[in-house]
Formats: structure tokens, C-alpha cells, sequence
């Protein structure tokens, strides 16, 4: 297991079996999954399974999507982090993408640019990647400022799986 990152109010950890709960009550609200292809999760299996999947990221690529507690109350807010894909997306294959998710009542708080902070620099200067990427839906008004308030240029729009999605990225500044 890989040393927690901490920023200032954040734990950013690999996934644990005893996140299962945390993560069902985030996957499970259909107001999450507005934006992500609308399939809140319906059992807490599901919400295990996904860790155990996430678990076998970090043995296949050295990385994968972290659990993100709050300091002060040791509490399950969601998670971040950089997954290797090596799905076909908008014409790339094998890169790094940084993606987020987190309880609605953590909303609007600054958790996700935080935890985004920490994982970019992460990417760039210990993992030593040329550049992240990410994606999100057209709509998501909130994910693009995001994405744009952590330094991700915009792209292009494309299709996938049936919604319109825009294409993110940032090049490591320490690379040629």
C-alpha cells in the first residue's frame, strides 16, 4: 500500500474494504451519477466489488481512483486520483486520467481541486507522466470549472457512449 497523500483538510489514501459504506452512499445517489451515464449502484456488494477492482488497479498499473477522508472528522467524502486507461477515448489509449466523484452533501466545498492538486502534482512528480487527462460531460458545468480552476486545457468535444463529453489536458511542466 502507498503512503497516504495528506493536503490541508484531506487524507488521500488507497481504498480499504471499510470504505464499502462510504461508497455505497456515494454511488448509490442517482444525483451523482447525473452526469456519469445515470447508473447509481443498488447494493452495497456493488460498492465492495468496486473496491476489490480498484484494489487490482493498484497491482496492474501502480495507481488507481483513492478514498478522500476529511482530517478533522475522519469521515468518507469520495474519491480522486489517477487511473491508467486502456480503453479507446476520443483517439487516446493507455494515458493517465484524473477523475473525481464525491458525496452530494460535500458539494461546493473545494474537496475535488484539492484533492486534484495533490494528485496532479503526484502524477508529475512521482509517478514522472508527460500528461493527465480527463473528461467530462458537456452539461457538467461545475466538473469543467473544476477541471479548468486546476490548470486543464480544453481540447475538443466528442461522443461517448452517447453523450457529448469535453476533452481535457495538462502537460507536465517538467517534461521536454
Amino acid at each position: 500500500m502507498k503512503n497516504p497523500i495528506e493536503t490541508e483538510r484531506l487524507i488521500l489514501r488507497e481504498f480499504l474494504a471499510s470504505d464499502a459504506e462510504g461508497l455505497f452512499e456515494l454511488e448509490s445517489n442517482p444525483n451523482v451519477h447525473l452526469f456519469v451515464g445515470n447508473k447509481p449502484i443498488k447494493h452495497i456488494e456493488e460498492s465492495s466489488d468496486y473496491i476489490k477492482f480498484v484494489q487490482k488497479q493498484y497491482k496492474d498499473f501502480g495507481t488507481g481512483r483513492w478514498a478522500v477522508i476529511l482530517k478533522e472528522t475522519n469521515e468518507f467524502l469520495g474519491w480522486s486520483g489517477i487511473k491508467y486507461i486502456t480503453d479507446e477515448i476520443n483517439n487516446h489509449k493507455n494515458f493517465y486520467e484524473l477523475g473525481y466523484r464525491f458525496i452530494e452533501k460535500h458539494w461546493g466545498k473545494g474537496y475535488a481541486t484539492e484533492a486534484g492538486k495533490a494528485f496532479i502534482a503526484h502524477a508529475f512528480n512521482d509517478m514522472k507522466v508527460d500528461a493527465v487527462y480527463a473528461y467530462a460531460d458537456a452539461g457538467n458545468e461545475n466538473s469543467r470549472k473544476i477541471l479548468e480552476k486546476l490548470g486543464f486545457n480544453y481540447i475538443n468535444s466528442f461522443e461517448y457512449q452517447e453523450e457529448l463529453e469535453v476533452w481535457y489536458e495538462l502537460k507536465n511542466p517538467n517534461s521536454n
